[in-house]
């Protein structure tokens, strides 16, 4: 491009102001947020004077009509980010929006139409993609050092991790709980690994049994008497090729540690698991375990928005594709309709 990809923000809230906007002003000169909305517009005000933003908006269609934008963030809730994401990119703009992608796979399935057709980037906040330790690990897969993998574990649990901000305890605005807020970076970070193999058979169970009543708030007070999602979700997921994966996330349970995250992947030549890394092997006949020296520490979200603009500037596909954003869309709607059912779910 021969001026600075201009970006505008849908969402003023925290996603925006602590990741988004100040990835995007760090990257440099060939890069300027312009724009920013919000239904409020005090608070879209509130956010372009704090990073000095040149426009606010309270409707994101006229911001896109009169911007001339080239590539938009999306940090609203669920409900929001299908429609617009679609305006987007009938707008001519590229989309970075955060996960999960939709509140339904059609939803994702139209996300995914709508670029192909504009011809312009989507992709997703799956950040936990960049890293170091899943970067490692991703390399070690590629390399064949894993051989076949065929099955695959993770979890992301909190004891009392409920958030007392923001719209993540309504199920109207976001779908669900923790499995569409914390749980889907692990179930994507797994699927990543395991090469984004197509789901088969779905079987899920969600509970809720901590957050209607009023406790011990690690992350904010909540509002309990009008708590509507899951606390917790269980699930295990069949692919077409053969493999596995099981699924646990809380945002309370009654477990020993206040947090806990780890994605285990296990191939017939070696196995390893994630947070910290460790590789499991059997070389010249000996039992081997490998853990990384030195794992350098990043700011994640920056390196995610920073691959967004690389892939702009220079024609590239993104690490998470729509695609994939289709197919973890379908895997989310099965784990739900299945603890709802009582019944696994097929897809396809």
């Amino acid at each position: 491009m021969s001026h600075p990809i201009r970006i505008g923000i849908i969402g003023a809230g925290e996603i925006a102001r602590g990741a988004h906007i100040p990835s995007y002003q760090s990257y440099g000169q060939d890069v300027q947020v312009v724009s920013v909305s919000n239904h409020n517009k005090d608070k879209a005000v509130q956010c372009a004077e704090q990073f000095s933003i040149p426009y606010a908006y309270e409707d994101e269609q006229q911001m896109l009509e009169e911007m001339e934008l080239d590539a938009v963030s999306i940090c609203t809730p669920n409900k929001f980010h299908a429609s617009q994401a679609i305006a987007a990119l009938k707008a001519g703009c590229h989309v970075l929006c955060e996960k999960p992608p939709a509140m339904t796979a059609k939803e994702a399935e139209k996300m995914a139409l709508e670029a192909e057709k504009a011809g312009k980037i989507l992709t997703y906040g799956f950040h936990f993609r960049f890293q170091p330790e899943v970067e490692t690990l991703k390399k070690y897969i590629d390399g064949g050092e894993l051989g076949e993998i065929y099955a695959a574990q993770t979890h992301y649990n909190r004891r009392r991790g409920i958030p007392g901000w923001g719209v993540f305890t309504n199920k109207e605005l976001q779908g669900g709980g923790t499995l569409i807020d914390n749980g889907v970076h692990m179930l994507d970070t797994a699927l990543y690994l395991m090469g984004y193999p197509t789901p088969k058979t779905v079987l899920g169970a969600t509970y809720q049994k901590i957050g209607q009543r009023p406790g011990v708030g690690l992350m904010g007070e909540w509002d309990y008497e009008n708590f509507s999602v899951e606390d917790m979700a269980r699930g295990m997921i069949t692919f077409e090729n053969g493999s596995s994966l099981m699924f646990e996330s809380t945002f309370a349970a009654n477990v020993e540690t206040l947090s806990s995250k780890k994605v285990s992947i296990l191939g017939d030549r070696g196995g390893a698991d994630l947070f910290p890394l460790k590789i499991y092997q059997e070389k010249y006949d000996t039992l081997v375990d490998t853990t990384p020296a030195h794992v350098e520490e990043r700011n994640v979200h920056e390196y995610l928005v920073h691959d967004f603009i690389e892939c702009i500037l220079h024609n590239k596909q993104p690490l998470s594709t729509p695609l994939e954003g289709v197919l973890i869309q379908q895997i989310i709607q099965a784990l739900y309709e299945s603890a709802r059912t009582g019944e696994a779910v097929n897809i396809n």
